[in-house]
């Protein structure tokens, strides 16, 4: 198996990295279709993955659009990447796979090759590499099943966490990272992301809720050129109405805010969490009052975006020291291998991991 080779961090055009994700998923199909769809946008993307796995998702993706077979070519270094010719996908064997597994079905074997795949992607852009990964969809049950170090993960947000703290030869407790899910119309960021909801409760604590402000303020500014608009949502219904059902707000959030004001973040709040997300969406050429949507758990900033629609959102993690960019689904087992994958997100994921590169 071929493993990372040194490259120098000068190179021009360096590569993004794309992972394939769990193989019995779409994630193979989708990126085979994106290839086919979008070999534009597809440019100077390298997908890291099993170079058996990607054959066959191109033979889904032919059948899909009634085109004749990309090839696939295996590539032996990163540095390769800058000679793969036309309608052709380059593929990075990032992982061990003894043979290519049966789709929609929970394999741990399939489950350790994702990882892999997240591990090998994310040292290469660490290590100056390439310029930034895109990490198609892993299941958390296959995750699990690999056992080993990899077991004890919920998922690719705090994988590419240790990846990096072991980089920086640093704790996990001081790289701290956060979700964003964006799609053109909202962005939300999380205070905390896959834990239980009784443990996502009990995260909303003063230090996190600070934390996330100054991760978004640091974060988007970048990519902005400006200080952000960051609207915080409250915990509970109607933002604690005063107390009444509930004292988070008065007594864990708004003195976060407080504290995020004297240091300059242009945060306000907390509002209500079900109207919120209205007052941040933009529509069209206008708008929304917030640049982004501070939330206080997983499914209260991620249900407002998705269902706006899942084939324009974009998971962004933000904190790391490294580009990293996913779409807005899952691996979707009831459908892989059938051919009727949708690539829409992971294209949204690969524009919005350029744009932030640049």
């Amino acid at each position: 198996m071929n493993r990372p080779n040194s490259m120098s961090s000068m190179t021009p055009a360096l590569p993004f990295l794309i992972t394939m994700g769990d193989a019995a998923g779409i994630g193979p199909e989708i990126i085979a279709k994106a290839f086919v769809e979008a070999p534009e946008d597809m440019a100077g993307c390298i997908v890291v993955g099993d170079v058996a796995v990607m054959r066959r998702a191109t033979q889904l993706a032919a059948a899909w659009h009634n085109k004749p077979l990309q090839a696939v070519g295996e590539l032996a270094s990163l540095a390769d990447g800058a000679s793969i010719p036309p309608h052709c996908i380059g593929v990075w064997q990032g992982c061990a796979l003894t043979a290519s597994p049966t789709y929609g079905q929970i394999n741990a074997e399939s489950g350790r090759a994702a990882a892999e795949c997240i591990v090998v992607a994310a040292q290469a852009v660490l290590s100056r590499q390439a310029r930034g990964m895109i990490t198609a969809p892993i299941n958390k049950e296959a995750l699990a099943a690999a056992g080993g170090e990899y077991a004890r993960f919920p998922g690719h947000t705090e994988m590419l966490q240790a990846q990096a703290a072991a980089f920086l030869g640093k704790p996990v407790a001081q790289v701290p990272v956060r979700m964003m899910l964006a799609n053109p119309e909202l962005k939300t960021v999380l205070v905390s992301i896959h834990v239980s909801l009784r443990e996502a409760i009990e995260a909303v604590r003063f230090e996190s809720v600070l934390e996330t402000l100054q991760i978004t303020h640091t974060a988007l500014s970048q990519v902005l050129g400006r200080a952000p608009k960051i609207g915080v949502a409250g915990l509970n219904p109607h933002a604690g109405e005063g107390g009444l059902f509930g004292r988070e707000e008065i007594e864990i959030i708004a003195p976060a805010i407080t504290a995020a004001r004297a240091a300059g973040i242009q945060a306000s709040g907390p509002f209500a969490p079900d109207t919120v997300f209205m007052r941040a969406r933009a529509k069209g050429e206008q708008a929304g009052e917030f640049d982004v949507v501070l939330a206080m758990y997983h499914d209260q900033g991620l249900i407002p975006v998705k269902y706006m629609g899942v084939e324009q959102g974009v998971n962004v993690t933000l904190g790391l020291p490294l580009l990293r960019t996913s779409p807005d689904h899952g691996t979707a087992f009831d459908i892989a291998g059938t051919g009727q994958a949708d690539c829409a997100s992971l294209l949204a994921a690969i524009r919005m991991a350029r744009g932030l590169a640049q």
